[in-house]
Order: C-alpha cells, then structure tokens, then sequence
C-alpha cells in the first residue's frame, strides 16, 4: 500500500468521528460560543480577551506576499480582538510534510493554507476538515464572494478550501543582461532552438544562462519540459509506467533538463545551491533567466525595488507542439478551517471570520496583482510597478494555462523523482528508471 493512502488510513483510523453538520440559525459573532459538538472547554479563549486561533499558511520565508498576510492578520486582529497564533513556513517539500504530521499527531492548527490537490487528500478523508456545504449551513455568506465554479473539488466531490489568489509560472530575464548579450527579450513565439542559441551567447559573455538550483527546485524546468514533449490537453496526465508514451514523455522532459546541465547552462554549484542562492544569482545581475512564479514579483519589489526595470516577465521556449504562450498556473491553494476548530465552540466563529476577512475583496486586493482570482468582482490592486506590469503585459499574450501535474502525484513520489533530477543529469541514474522510482511510490 502507497505511504500516502497508509497516512490517510491511519488519520481517519484515528478519527471515528466524521464531520458534524452545521445547524441552522444565526450565525454568532466571532468568539462567540456558538458551535455543535466536540470540547466544552474554553482552550480558545485569548487570556487577554478574545479568541487565540493557530493558523499555518505557507506565508513563511521570503514569500513575496509575506507582508500583505502579516498586515491582514493585523487588521483581522484589531478588528476582533482576537489573536492569531501563526505558524507559517516556507512552501516546499518539507513543510507540506510536516503539515500532514501535524494532522496525524493531533497537533493540527485551527485554521490552513494549503494546497487543494492530492496534497490534502489524506486530511480530507480522514475527516480532519469541515467542507464548505457544512460550514453555509450555519454561516450562509461564507465564501459568497467567490466563484464557486473556481472552489477546488475533492475526490469525494465536496468542496473544502476557499481559494485565495491562483498563480501563473513563466519566466523572468534580466533585460540588464541580455542588453549586454545583444539577446532580445523572449517574446511569445519563442522556440527551444533560440533559447539554445540565447544561451551560448549568453554563457560565452561570463553569465550563467539559467538561475536554477537543480538541489531544491528542479521542478519548474521538469514542469514546462515536460509540456514541451507533450501538449497542453496531455500535460496532466500520469504515467502507467516509464515506458508508455506518458512515462516516455517525462523520461524525454528530464533528458532535457540533462542536456541543460551538460551545456552548462545552468550555475555551476547548480547541485549544491539553494534557491534563494541561485534567485540572488539572477537578480544581482549574473544570470539572465529563471522560471518561476507570480508570487515572485513582490519578492523583487521588497528587495531590489530601484532596479525593477532590469528585469521582465517573458515566455519559456517551447518546442515540438507546444507554444511558448502557454504557461503553467491556475488557483491551486486555499483556505481549510479544520474540524478540531469547528467543533470548539469558543474558535468556530473566529475561525470562520478568519477566512472571510482573508479572502474579502479588499484583503484579496492586496495578494492579487496579476494572478488569477476567484472573486466574483476581480481584483482591484492599487497602481502597478514596473514589473507587475511587465507580468500583466506578458499575461496579456497567453493562450493557454494548466495546473502542474507535479500537483497530480503524491508527496512520496514528488520527493523521489525531484531527489533524482540530480542523479539523472550527473549520469547515475537513467531518466527512464528515475520515472520508475517516483511511480512506485504513487
């Protein structure tokens, strides 16, 4: 049996209770007692009046947008009374880990920002969070900002995280860079052969062509040259094994990522390097692109605010079927108010006032520039900088978005197959057996 349906058995073994229905009635103001089931106790209680809720985002590290969640917890807190406990991280591997430990240990929060695919699976079978059906039943204007249309599903077919801004992934230059090149910003139509050439040029200058840590983030290169041995209809699907045409099209993705390396495009402690090293690398100037996300832009806003117009959103080549307009994005994380929270009548109300004020138009406002949102009025930010704009100009020429099919596996065989890019591109391992690793961990 897969680790990650055992995690989820052992979670729902442990919880036999399933979820409560919502009753009907008013809704309470938050703090209030309001609330059906679970401890009668008042371990929410703020001391200093109010509640006290633990609430874990991936808002952690350099996230870009880290200020706009610490200023709408603030304002959410004056608003209240209430307190928020955060203990958010850094997104990656290891926090969605601990996440799912902390549900299986009992130690989950009151509130999650978390991701809405196979990643929440294991507490969503187990019980561990309410869906939003249940939660309209007693509070009926949650979420009614929102789309529904755009609300994730489960494979049980419910709803349960309401969504926050959505994402798109697509490449940064330096414009700073490529004016020393004499290389032309990448436009819409740009193919893998002209990237090829760009690279030569560029490494041939004294720049590392590609700011990429091949150590922890492998898999924004894996994602698009996946895309680039497929299409954009087939980007999602998963392998039988590593030698159907699936497992043949990944294979052929991380081949491509080992023709990068042995170029020696990317840096050369590529291996070794972190991604905040390899980010540093590009925006100082000594490295020409780098796939990454939307919510990148306010990192470079935070920390090279006087030089963002060295830098642009731009396209990442495309060969074979694919177009270079088409990108990887969509709205794949939202918020869950955990069952432990709605069944503690001193939290229920907080917590759902919580998501409501994090997911308000004007709270939203501030996360959402040029991504993708769920709000049934949009997004209305302030006016753009130079790179947001960059990003909406770019955004403006895509014809095609989906959703990262490393989004459609489990932790497991994530962890293993970005853990052997590095054994692939080195030669120790062949990209075919490297496929086949991950997939006996799906």
């Amino acid at each position: 049996m897969k680790k990650n349906r055992l995690l989820a058995l052992g979670l729902a073994g442990a919880l036999t209770l399933g979820l409560l229905a919502g009753c009907g009635g008013k809704p309470s103001a938050p703090g209030s007692a309001s609330g059906t089931g679970g401890d009668k106790s008042n371990a929410g209680a703020n001391p200093a009046g109010g509640v006290e809720l633990t609430v874990v985002t991936s808002y952690g590290g350099d996230d870009g947008n880290r200020s706009n969640y610490e200023n709408a917890v603030a304002s959410y807190e004056a608003a209240t009374g209430n307190k928020i406990m955060d203990a958010s991280g850094t997104s990656n591997e290891e926090w969605k880990a601990k996440v799912l430990t902390d549900f299986q240990t009992g130690t989950e929060p009151d509130v999650l920002f978390f991701f809405t695919s196979t990643d929440a699976e294991p507490i969503i079978q187990a019980g561990k969070v309410v869906d939003i059906a249940t939660i309209r039943a007693t509070y009926p204007d949650y979420a009614d900002n929102m789309r529904d249309s755009m609300l994730a599903v489960a494979s049980d077919g419910k709803n349960y995280a309401i969504p926050s801004s959505g994402f798109w992934e697509n490449m940064f230059v330096n414009t700073k860079v490529l004016s020393d090149c004499g290389v032309a910003v990448p436009g819409p139509d740009y193919t893998w052969d002209q990237f090829l050439t760009d690279c030569d040029t560029i490494k041939a200058k004294g720049y590392a062509p590609i700011a990429c840590s091949l150590f922890e983030v492998p898999h924004y290169w894996f994602e698009f040259c996946v895309m680039n041995n497929g299409t954009l209809g087939d980007q999602l699907a998963i392998p039988g094994s590593a030698t159907d045409a699936v497992g043949q099209k990944w294979a052929a993705g991380l081949n491509d990522i080992k023709d990068l390396y042995e170029k020696g495009y990317f840096p050369v402690n590529t291996l070794t390097a972190t991604d905040a090293e390899t980010v540093q690398l590009f925006a100082e100037g000594e490295a020409a692109f780098l796939i990454d996300g939307s919510w990148k832009i306010n990192y470079f806003v935070d920390n090279y605010g006087d030089q963002l117009s060295d830098y642009a959103i731009s396209f990442v080549p495309a060969k074979g079927e694919r177009k270079a307009s088409e990108a990887i994005g969509g709205i794949s994380m939202g918020y869950f108010i955990t069952k432990k929270a709605w069944d503690d009548p001193a939290k229920q109300a907080a917590a759902v006032e919580f998501v409501k004020h994090m997911t308000s138009d004007d709270v939203m406002s501030t996360f959402v520039t040029t991504e993708v949102t769920a709000l049934k009025n949009g997004a209305s930010p302030s006016g753009l900088n130079p790179l947001q704009q960059a990003a909406a100009d770019a955004n403006a020429s895509i014809t095609g978005v989906i959703g990262p099919v490393q989004d459609t596996i489990t932790s497991e065989s994530r962890t293993d197959l970005f853990a052997n890019v590095q054994n692939v591109v080195t030669g120790k391992m062949s990209a075919e057996d490297a496929v086949a690793s991950a997939l006996a961990l799906n």
